[in-house]
């Protein structure tokens, strides 16, 4: 067998340039991403709630923008938007490096939530556009653990730069994650997927999306698993920070950790799970982070000795849980998609993180506020009651869709 289908890769010729804009995207992420919520407070001085809302604020602000993508991508294509919302993030970092008021930062966390909408609505169609035939779910996979590996390596460079203390690790982050947004916009505009030349079908609205009762409760169902995926980046820095004696470098260890996880194992899980049903995967997903909310809830609740192993189990666990979901749920959303108004159907799929992000920031603040291991026992029953609905919905579901193979 040959080495790239045992590891379960597709073919990458000629999309390179994707696949480093990608990482070099990611890895800025990495770094800035779970330093935006205490650049806020530590910086800019803004307290913890207010931040949480603040930014909450600006992504509801947002949350039309996969809706616009779904009415234009299959007109201007994919590789556009994803590449005009790099230059977008870019120019929204560069602002944060300088910005200190409370307005220009809500401008610029209104910036970058819109390009991250526009980005995660466009970029699994273009990761089918270049996807040969039979390869889409792969492709998913490669292209999660490009992100992933980025991610990871930006993580361990914000533990780096966080043991300097001060205020400069912030502004490194920030002005870090500006430089790698213009440069993947730069790769991404190398890349012409034109060997996947799509017709130009159903451009105006998608009312049968509106009608489709099964794929708006599976966007529903994953909003809560995606609220998972989040809710680490967001309240892992704080609650280890405020809440554990636990090292504050343990942060970036521990989310390098999960980006190596993601990074190397998407494309196995979906060369072994490809005789299962996709639905099944998910369900599994749901329940493994049950299990994670409930064990950092415990973390404040053990001997301070255990505290840290039990976080680093806690994050196994979650990890376990996101290559599941990570391989598994746009693979999902894209099977069950129509032909016609393909791209539409994916561009409102993404509204499921979307509902998450909108949440996650005040989700975490409000309920660590009232008791610190309240937003993951909270977490832990949205987890279960989207694996119910999942299995409920899989009866409802096309075998051939719901089955990789």
């Amino acid at each position: 067998m040959p080495t790239a289908t045992s590891l379960g890769l597709p073919n990458i010729r000629g999309r390179l340039p994707l696949l480093a804009g990608l990482a070099i995207d990611s890895f800025g992420g990495g770094c800035a991403g779970p330093l935006l919520l205490l650049y806020f407070v530590r910086v800019a001085e803004i307290p913890l709630g207010t931040a949480g809302t603040l930014l909450t604020v600006a992504t509801l602000f947002s949350i039309a923008a996969p809706a616009g993508v779904g009415v234009v991508i299959d007109r201007v294509g994919p590789r556009t938007l994803v590449v005009g919302s790099q230059f977008a993030q870019g120019l929204a970092f560069t602002g944060f490096f300088f910005g200190r008021s409370l307005w220009l930062l809500f401008l610029c966390a209104l910036l970058t939530t819109f390009g991250q909408r526009v980005f995660w609505s466009s970029i699994f169609s273009l990761l089918s556009d270049v996807a040969d035939e039979g390869d889409r779910d792969r492709w998913f996979g490669l292209g999660g653990m490009m992100q992933a590996g980025g991610f990871g390596l930006g993580a361990l460079a914000a533990g780096v730069v966080l043991a300097a203390g001060g205020d400069a690790p912030f502004l490194i982050a920030m002005a870090l994650n500006a430089v790698t947004f213009f440069l993947a916009g730069v790769l991404l505009l190398r890349l012409h997927p034109s060997h996947h030349k799509r017709e130009v079908q159903d451009t105006g609205p998608a009312p049968l999306l509106r009608k489709d009762k099964p794929f708006l409760v599976l966007i529903g169902a994953n909003t809560m698993l995606a609220l998972c995926t989040m809710l680490i980046g967001v309240g892992l820095p704080v609650y280890v920070a405020d809440a554990l004696p636990a090292p504050a470098w343990l942060v970036g260890v521990l989310l390098a950790g999960v980006s190596v996880v993601l990074a190397t194992g998407q494309t196995l899980v979906v060369r072994h799970t490809e005789r299962r049903r996709r639905t099944n995967v998910m369900i599994v997903a749901g329940i493994t982070w049950a299990v994670w909310g409930v064990l950092m809830a415990s973390l404040l609740h053990i001997p301070t000795a255990l505290v840290v192993p039990g976080l680093i189990l806690a994050t196994m666990v979650f990890a376990f849980a996101d290559v599941l979901h990570a391989a598994t749920s746009n693979a999902l959303a894209a099977a069950v998609a129509p032909v016609v108004g393909h791209g539409k159907y994916l561009s409102y799929w993404q509204y499921s993180f979307t509902f998450a992000a909108v949440l996650a920031p005040a989700f975490f603040a409000q309920l660590f506020e009232v008791r610190h291991e309240f937003p993951w026992l909270a977490l832990s029953a949205l987890a279960i009651l989207a694996a119910a609905i999942i299995f409920a919905l899989d009866r409802t579901l096309p075998h051939s869709t719901t089955q990789r193979r």
